[in-house]
C-alpha cells in the first residue's frame, strides 16, 4: 500500500489536508478536526452550499482501498478537480471584490446555521470559470456564543486592505500582494491612508483601531501574551460587524479607474473596424478548428477575443494581462455573459513565481499556464520592445503554453510600435518579420499566415511536432 502525501501547499491546517493522489483530489480530516467536521456535517449546511455551487463539491470515500492510503485520517473526502487555480494577487480589482463578497455572504450564512468561519483567507476562494467557489470545508465549525471575529485582521490583510489601497490610494496591490504572500499588513496601509480617512468610522474600526492596539514594543507584547482577553461579541454584533463590512467592500470603486492605457482596447485601438472584424474571425476559425479544452490567451485585453473563442469552440479561456483596467473590463464581460473565462493579471516579464514555504506553497505561472491552444494578439512586441526580450526567447516562451496557437507579428512601421520607439532608442535592428518567421519555424510548423491590418501586421498560426 502507498500512503499519499499532502500537496505542499496544504499543510498548516491541523484539522485535516489535501492530497493529489492516484489522479484524485481528496482531503482528509485528522482527530484535531473530526468533532467540528462531524457537528457541521448534521447540520446539512455544507451540502446546502455545494448544491447552490458556492461551495466546491464533496463526498465522503468508504473504500477500504482508498482509506487505507490515509492511516491517520479519521474520515476522507473526496473533491472534484478544479481546472484552475489562481491566487489573490493576480486577481484584478473586481476579482478580490467579488470574492470578498463571496467569504462574507457564506460567513453569513453560516452565522444563520449556527457555524462560524475559523479563517479568512483569500487563497479559499478560487474561480471556476466566472464564479467564485469556497474551496476550505474544513474552515467551517460551530458557532460559540459571545465569541469574537478573530479571523478579522486576517480579513483585512487579505482581502479589505488590498482594496482600501486601490480604491483610496490608487496604488495597485498585486506585485505588493504577491511579495508579501499574508496580505497587506494593517500597519503599513494606515500610513498612507490620508488624514482625512481618520473622520471615517469605518477607516477608525478596520484600519487605525487595529493598528493602533497593535503597536508596542516586544516587551510589552510579551506582557500583553500572559493576559488572556476576554472580550465577547454578542451574535448580533457578529452579525453587524460582518454586514457592515459587506456594505462597505460593495461600494468600493479602484481610484482613478478609468485612465489605464488599454481598458477601451477593443473599442479605441489602432485597427480599423473591417481589420478587428476580420482578426476576430480568424481567432473563431482557430478555435471552431481545434476545440481547445483550455485556452490561453495572453495580453487577452478587455477579453473580446477570448469571447471570441468561446463562441466558437473553446471549452474556456484563462487570460492574461497587466492593466487594471482591461482586465476589469475583461472581468465584467466574464461575469455578465457567466463565460468560462478566467482574466488574471500577469507582467510575462516577471511572472508568478513558485513560492511559500521551501518555495512549493504557491505554484508559479510556469506550473500553472499550460494550454492546448494559445493565442498571443498584439502581444509580442512589448515583450521584445518593451522590455528588451529577444525574439527567439519570446517565441519560444508563448510557443511553450500550448502545441498549437496564433501569435501576432507587429512590425516596426506600425504606429503603436512607433508610439513605443518615440523616446528610446532603435536598437532592435534583428526585429523584423524574417526573423520572426525564421526563429518560430525553429520549433514548430508554421500552419497559416495572415496579415490583418494595412500597417503589416501579421498572424501566424503554428503548430509543434508534439501535443
Amino acid at each position: 500500500m502507498t500512503f499519499a502525501t499532502p500537496i505542499p501547499g496544504s499543510f498548516r491546517d491541523p484539522s485535516g489536508c489535501v492530497h493529489d493522489w492516484d489522479g484524485k483530489i481528496y482531503r482528509t480530516v485528522s482527530l484535531h478536526g473530526a468533532k467540528a467536521y462531524e457537528a457541521v456535517r448534521k447540520t446539512g449546511f455544507l451540502d446546502r452550499m455545494i448544491e447552490q455551487g458556492r461551495v466546491v463539491g464533496m463526498r465522503e470515500v468508504r473504500s477500504p482501498a482508498i482509506l487505507g492510503a490515509f492511516p491517520d485520517a479519521v474520515h476522507v473526502l473526496e473533491h472534484p478537480r478544479l481546472k484552475d487555480i489562481s491566487y489573490p494577487y493576480e486577481w484584478c480589482f473586481q476579482q478580490l471584490k467579488d470574492a470578498a463578497m463571496h467569504h462574507l455572504d457564506l460567513s453569513l450564512d453560516a452565522l444563520a446555521a449556527d457555524l462560524t468561519l475559523s479563517d479568512a483567507t483569500a487563497y479559499n476562494i478560487q474561480f471556476v470559470g466566472s464564479k467564485p467557489v469556497f474551496i476550505d470545508h474544513l474552515s467551517l465549525r460551530p458557532y460559540k456564543k459571545g465569541e469574537m471575529w478573530l479571523a478579522h485582521n486576517q480579513f483585512c490583510e487579505q482581502f479589505l486592505n488590498p482594496l482600501l489601497l486601490s480604491a483610496v490610494c490608487g496604488i495597485s496591490y498585486n506585485e505588493w500582494y504577491r511579495g508579501r504572500l499574508e496580505g497587506i499588513p494593517t500597519s503599513a496601509l494606515a500610513k498612507l491612508l490620508p488624514v482625512r480617512s481618520r473622520l471615517s468610522f469605518r477607516m477608525n474600526a478596520h484600519i487605525f483601531l487595529p493598528e493602533m492596539l497593535g503597536r508596542g514594543n516586544q516587551s510589552d507584547a510579551v506582557a500583553r501574551s500572559g493576559k488572556k482577553r476576554k472580550a465577547s461579541l454578542s451574535r448580533m454584533g457578529y452579525e453587524g460587524l460582518l454586514r457592515q463590512l459587506r456594505n462597505w467592500i460593495a461600494s468600493l470603486t479602484p481610484k482613478d479607474s478609468n485612465t489605464t492605457i488599454w481598458s477601451d482596447y477593443a473599442d479605441g485601438n489602432t485597427y480599423a473596424k473591417a481589420e478587428r472584424d476580420a482578426k476576430r474571425n480568424l481567432v473563431r476559425d482557430f478555435a471552431s478548428r481545434t476545440r481547445p479544452s483550455a485556452l490561453i490567451d495572453l495580453g487577452c485585453n478587455s477579453g473580446d477575443f477570448s469571447h471570441a473563442a468561446i463562441d466558437a469552440g473553446a471549452k474556456r479561456v484563462i487570460g492574461y494581462d497587466f492593466d487594471q483596467g482591461a482586465l476589469t473590463a475583461a472581468w465584467r464581460r466574464a461575469r455578465a455573459g457567466n463565460l468560462p473565462f478566467l482574466p488574471l493579471f500577469l507582467d510575462a516579464a516577471n511572472p508568478s513565481p513558485a513560492q511559500g514555504w521551501s518555495q512549493q506553497e504557491r505554484q508559479g505561472f510556469e506550473a500553472r499556464a499550460k494550454g492546448d491552444a494559445v493565442i498571443a494578439l498584439a502581444f509580442i512586441h512589448h515583450l521584445a520592445i518593451g522590455k528588451n526580450i529577444g525574439l527567439r526567447q519570446a517565441i519560444s516562451w508563448i510557443v511553450d503554453r500550448a502545441y498549437t496557437g496564433m501569435i501576432e507579428f507587429v512590425p516596426k512601421s506600425d504606429p503603436t510600435v512607433q508610439a513605443m520607439l518615440s523616446d528610446r532608442e532603435d536598437i532592435f535592428s534583428t526585429y523584423t518579420v524574417d526573423a520572426f518567421r525564421a526563429h518560430l519555424k525553429e520549433i514548430a510548423t508554421i500552419e497559416n499566415e495572415t496579415e490583418v491590418s494595412s500597417t503589416g501586421r501579421i498572424i501566424f498560426e503554428y503548430r509543434t511536432l508534439t501535443e
